[in-house]
């Protein structure tokens, strides 16, 4: 009896017992993508027709290119979505919010494990250093400017002020959990975000800009 040919596969979503490999090859083809040509440049569509599935497929199994780059990282959790959360709050509350929903998650020592890794390749020269940067600038910066903007405050200026926002919570990150610098390093988490949240609200609303 003759073999039966079964047409061309179908793209969209594999049957289960493809499903594995289909986003083994997806993170495959991301981790690929993402080193030939950086964060900002990496596409869905380019990353799904490297793997030769349908790009419904990639956001399926990955949601975003946040998902991805996460997953092929293996960030214990996703910093993109922690800013995200605490963005939900009223302007005069922004500032504690970001600070105490960042801060407390790295208080978690599943996180700080890798997130000190990921810190040291982000300040490093190094492909990864560069990919992790675009990666936090294209997500977090992105995220917190475009909430400022739909405050009403021009592009232009949302960009400053979510740059030094992100300065100013890296900056303590990166003195209390990888230079673990003294009294920083061993200040009670709550009395580090008291200290901090002003200085953050502050660059948040624009306090010293020149009119």
């Amino acid at each position: 009896m003759a073999d039966v040919n079964p047409g061309p596969r179908r793209r969209g979503r594999p049957r289960k017992d493809s499903s594995s490999d289909a986003r083994t090859a997806i993170a495959d083809a991301a981790s690929a993508e993402f080193a030939e040509k950086g964060y900002d440049k990496t596409s869905i569509r380019g990353i799904a027709r490297r793997a030769q599935v349908d790009s419904a497929l990639v956001h399926h199994y990955f949601e975003s290119k946040a998902g991805l780059f996460a997953e092929v990282v293996k960030l214990p959790v996703r910093p993109d979505r922690i800013v995200r959360s605490a963005l939900d709050t009223d302007d005069d509350r922004l500032g504690e919010s970001l600070v105490r929903t960042v801060l407390s998650a790295w208080e978690r020592s599943t996180v700080k494990s890798i997130g000190v890794t990921v810190l040291r390749s982000a300040v490093s020269d190094s492909a990864a250093g560069r990919l992790i940067r675009q990666f936090l600038l294209r997500e977090l910066k992105g995220a917190v400017a475009g909430r400022l903007e739909s405050s009403g405050v021009d592009p232009a200026e949302a960009d400053v002020r979510a740059t030094l926002v992100l300065t100013q919570m890296a900056g303590a990150l990166i003195f209390r959990h990888v230079l673990e610098l003294e009294p920083l390093a061993s200040m009670p988490v709550d009395d580090l975000i008291a200290r901090l949240a002003p200085a953050v609200q502050c660059h948040i609303d624009g306090v010293g800009d020149v009119e």
